[in-house]
């Protein structure tokens, strides 16, 4: 059962310009809002791509925030911190969000599951009358296993689907075929009516079908097709013409 626009978690982010007084500080400087109205999220999977700097982490950390998430990832329920150093981005940003809500949730950031994993196994060593928590990443302590294998157990062990997910550079710690298959499980929790929001720098990942796209440069947001990514025209730049593309940069 894949969203539709009426069914769908998240509609629309959409920033409060009229609360915003100076656009001199961080994270109101970055390139992102300068141009930023409104974007207009897929009933599946939406990608924020760009360049480092332009605030794609930001700004999924200030949706995720804006939801209820912890700013270093985990579920809904999860409130710890190991360094406070979030900004204040969701202040600023409203969601449009459907009539349905979702029955899963979890805000995944690379640069930080390491805390979410530790986080895990502070909560479990607590006496406590339910399960372990560990036991819905697959029971395997998940500092026991290598960071792709930790990062793939979340999802295919604790995404349970008809969720919304939250992906901020998942592809960090995975390998080129751990990646497609992420794509693969990206399809199956689609179908069992899953939404997606992924920032990520992978033209693997950002692959799925029929997915919206939205770009970030200094001139703005704009609805892009994977072809005509800066990503996929310089991997494939690269691999149509390596030697080529090698001299240049060698010699630059």
């Amino acid at each position: 059962m894949r969203l539709t626009r009426e069914t769908q978690y998240l509609k629309e982010v959409h920033l409060k310009r009229e609360q915003i007084t100076s656009y001199d500080q961080f994270p109101l400087n970055l390139p992102v809002i300068r141009h930023f109205n409104k974007i207009k999220l897929h009933p599946n999977v939406t990608y924020i791509i760009g360049e480092n700097g332009m605030g794609k982490s930001t700004l999924l950390e200030g949706i995720a925030l804006l939801l209820g998430f912890n700013p270093e990832g985990g579920t809904l329920n999860f409130n710890f911190s190991s360094y406070d150093s979030h900004s204040n981005l969701d202040q600023y940003l409203r969601i449009s969000k459907g009539v349905q809500r979702a029955k899963d949730n979890f805000f995944f950031r690379a640069e930080t599951f390491y805390n979410v994993a530790t986080n895990i196994e502070k909560m479990d060593s607590e006496p406590g009358l339910g399960g372990k928590i560990i036991d819905s990443f697959g029971g395997t302590s998940l500092h026991e296993q290598s960071h792709g294998e930790s990062f793939f157990a979340a999802f295919t062990e604790r995404f349970q689907g008809n969720g919304l997910y939250i992906l901020d550079e998942p592809e960090a710690a995975l390998s080129p075929l751990r990646q497609l298959s992420m794509l693969a499980r990206i399809n199956e929790l689609v179908n069992q009516g899953s939404q997606f929001i992924i920032s990520t720098h992978s033209p693997i990942i950002m692959a799925y079908p029929h997915a919206t796209i939205i770009q970030l440069t200094e001139e703005g947001l704009t609805e892009v097709r994977l072809e005509d990514t800066t990503h996929y025209s310089l991997m494939k730049q690269f691999f149509e013409n390596k030697d080529r593309l090698l001299h240049h940069l060698f010699e630059g």
